[in-house]
């Protein structure tokens, strides 16, 4: 029952960007993901490499605190968003003496690997606390 979160911070790129790479890892297996992510053309799609296999040997480095075995095709994207990082605001010369205000977005970037048997522990307590 291994979790493992990796998170990246002030990346340069643009959330609304990210967020569509992410999506197409969502729920999938690690490795697969990792395969979507190298053949995928959007840039982004580097850093959340990188981060998925951050996550994944977090996973590993974890599960050899413990002393449990993991398998790396046990493990599956739980969940992945990106938050909106700060903003860097740059200014561009315009005609007649005027500057146009450019935005220059960052992305804060958050993964979440899990195993199946961590999964249904999260779901059953969430269950036994809407029980209650």
């Amino acid at each position: 029952m291994v979790e493992s979160i990796a998170r990246v911070r002030h990346i340069r790129v643009t959330p609304q960007k990210a967020r569509r790479v992410v999506a197409l890892i969502k729920g999938k297996q690690a490795q697969e993901a990792l395969a979507i992510l190298k053949f995928a053309p959007q840039s982004a799609s580097e850093p959340i490499y990188k981060l998925v296999a951050s996550a994944m040997a977090n996973a590993q480095v974890k599960a050899d605190r413990d002393g449990e075995f993991l398998d790396e095709q046990d493990l599956y994207v739980a969940n992945a968003y990106v938050d909106e990082g700060t903003t860097l605001k740059r200014f561009r010369p315009r005609a007649q003496g005027r500057a146009f205000q450019i935005k220059k977005r960052t992305s804060h970037i958050t993964v979440v690997l899990s195993t199946p048997e961590a999964a249904a522990a999260t779901d059953g307590d969430s269950k036994k606390k809407a029980s209650k």
